[in-house]
């Protein structure tokens, strides 16, 4: 195991201790500020994701979204692959994907432009620490080299962290918005 893994796996364990009690002292808000900016951007192609665990709620967000223009969802199709987007309607039938997050139960791929993201923690400079898996990395690469692609990170203003373990492969946020306040880069 290398220095950069061990500083990685400490950095998640306090974040998601972080988290963890932002979660529980939220009751449930939080998205308000992420509905307000993204009716900036209604009808382009957007993807949230469904909450796990202690991740802040965008599904209200996604929701409003959905009226004016296709919303998806990550579909993980295997270790070190980039995801896949597939298309989700509030009370749209689901089923379980890996990791525990739902996915839509039948599959209507597509692009997005604008992906609110998942993580573990953020700094003041666009970096993230996510998960581990690299998925995000992968697909913020890959739709990028195609067109514009804008990443919004999604967490509570407790994931804030200071001199995150960052790696080149490593894809920059161009905005992170919490329940108080919306960063840009």
């Amino acid at each position: 195991m290398s220095d950069l893994t061990d500083i990685k796996a400490a950095a998640r364990k306090a974040a998601f201790a972080r988290r963890k009690a932002a979660h529980e002292a939220a009751n449930g808000v939080g998205s308000s500020l992420l509905s307000e900016r993204l009716a900036e951007f209604r009808g382009a192609p957007l993807a949230g994701y469904m909450p796990i665990r202690t991740e802040i709620d965008p599904l209200p967000a996604m929701a409003e979204a959905a009226a004016d223009g296709p919303v998806g969802v990550p579909v993980i199709e295997g270790a070190a692959r980039p995801l896949k987007f597939s298309r989700w309607r509030p009370g749209a039938a689901l089923k379980d994907g890996p990791f525990g997050a739902r996915i839509p139960e039948v599959d209507d791929f597509f692009e997005p432009e604008i992906l609110i993201v998942p993580l573990v923690a953020f700094d003041r400079s666009g970096g993230r620490l996510g998960y581990g898996g690299g998925f995000y990395d992968r697909t913020l690469e890959l739709l990028r080299a195609k067109r514009t692609t804008l990443a919004i990170g999604f967490a509570y203003a407790a994931q804030e962290a200071d001199n995150l373990p960052l790696e080149p492969t490593d894809q920059p946020l161009d905005m992170v918005i919490t329940e108080a306040e919306v960063i840009t880069f």
